[in-house]
């Protein structure tokens, strides 16, 4: 990671780490990290987003950049538009992060920036040009969501009785996915639609699926899609479970074998996912990969041996073949398209996969450098080594946030949860264990 650069972005609290001057300096540095005069920017429905955007068009617009403004609208929109018209994407946005945080991502021809672009973006951050030589132009992209909508003309929607509700966390795909699901699930209903500045992802989302799990049982229905703030993500429900995105990927993928559409037999998940979803795809003759956690990493294995679907157990999920970035709303659209077709439920879909118990644990407030000392590597691996091959173990330091994440799954209940409490309590007792 850089010095404002995380693993998605610069992302920080809104108006304090990310106030007007650094927008505006991040505006600057764009035509000369990527080599484009064009920009289209969206936003989210935070209160510190159209501040920060308007911003990033300024410092843009100062070095004669010409500015298409989107507005309000999801981060996969504003990556496939920038795709589709070869130039610079810029979405304001914090994704699933409360409405006090905020962030700003940035896509070169539709995909994220390198580490060398960065670079330079960061270069302005600290020493921003203090003069204008020639003043560029703004305009709003009328044809934006039109550009958008092409991306469904790849597959047939097909229309479904299938009762619904989806949630749009108060946040950037509202407008568009009401527009899009209406049209295809006549028997649907959408909540979390009402964004006042101050309550994207506030008790809903994908990070709060009791949300939508209370509305579907409360209503008798059977199906519940939930995104999260910047749309790019998708979790569903049914009245009995969660279902999350290595488990969605398991779905399509297994539609694309039937339909011998499965690029290569090959699916593309992080080492995060359920050790059961693992063996699930082998019984069914699906070969899968495991790259690192953050949908950068799962993009370059897709990109690297052209496989066409890979993701997160988060719900982010790409499908190559449709788009080459994860947008939440389309995974629904095609999944309604399957469901419609197979004339089966998302249970009967799922049901030949067991998944194992998983847990996984937040450590707030903790120093990350100590998971790179040999003594934390050292007991880490000795952990491993003890859960045996069909296990998952995974700690690692959040990209996003000051905390460390421990994920643990094993066919055992009682191994998994005494093997992720004994971790959680030897980071938390780091300090105290080292200076005694």
């Amino acid at each position: 990671m850089g010095k404002y650069f995380g693993t998605d972005g610069v992302r920080g609290v809104a108006f304090e780490k990310l106030d007007a001057h650094l927008a505006y300096k991040i505006g600057q540095g764009l035509s000369h990290a990527i080599d484009s005069k064009e920009v289209i920017i969206g936003y989210d429905t935070r209160l510190s987003s159209p501040m920060l955007a308007y911003m990033i068009a300024a410092g843009a617009l100062s070095e004669g950049c010409h500015v298409r403004f989107a507005g309000v609208c999801s981060t996969p929109m504003v990556a496939y538009y920038s795709k589709e018209k070869e130039i610079i994407g810029v979405m304001v946005t914090a994704s699933h992060n409360p409405y006090t945080d905020n962030g700003i991502k940035v896509f070169n021809r539709g995909f994220k920036t390198t580490d060398e672009e960065e670079k330079i973006l960061e270069k302005f951050i600290d020493e921003p040009k203090s003069t204008i030589e020639a003043f560029g132009k703004f305009e709003y992209a009328t044809d934006f969501k039109e550009t958008y909508l092409k991306v469904y003309d790849q597959f047939e929607l097909k229309e479904t009785d299938v009762k619904l509700a989806y949630d749009s966390a108060n946040g950037a795909n509202y407008q568009i996915a009401h527009e899009l699901i209406s049209k295809v699930a006549p028997n649907s209903v959408q909540i979390g639609n009402v964004p006042d500045g101050l309550n994207i992802n506030k008790g809903c989302g994908s990070t709060h699926m009791e949300l939508i799990q209370e509305y579907v049982r409360t209503n008798d229905l059977d199906l519940g899609f939930s995104f999260d703030g910047d749309g790019d993500r998708l979790l569903i429900c049914d009245k009995d479970r969660v279902y999350d995105g290595d488990e969605i990927i398991y779905v399509i993928s297994n539609y694309l074998k039937k339909k011998g559409q499965l690029s290569k037999n090959h699916v593309v998940l992080t080492k995060m996912s359920n050790p059961g979803i693992l063996r699930a795809l082998k019984l069914n003759g699906i070969d899968f990969s495991l790259t690192d956690v953050g949908d950068k990493y799962v993009s370059l294995e897709l990109t690297s041996n052209d496989y066409i679907i890979g993701g997160e157990n988060s719900g982010h999920v790409i499908m190559r073949h449709l788009l080459h970035t994860g947008d939440g709303l389309l995974v629904a659209m095609y999944l309604l398209s399957i469901i419609a077709e197979e004339k089966k439920s998302i249970a009967e879909l799922t049901s030949d996969i067991t998944l194992f118990p998983y847990q996984l644990i937040n450590i707030k407030d903790v120093d990350k450098s100590i998971l790179k000392t040999d003594e934390m590597k050292r007991f880490l691996s000795d952990v491993k080594h003890s859960l045996g091959e069909d296990s998952l173990l995974l700690v690692r330091p959040s990209g996003t946030e000051n905390l460390i994440r421990v994920t643990v799954s094993h066919q055992n209940e009682h191994i998994m949860k005494h093997t992720i409490l004994s971790i959680v309590s030897k980071i938390k007792n780091w300090g105290d264990e080292n200076h005694a």
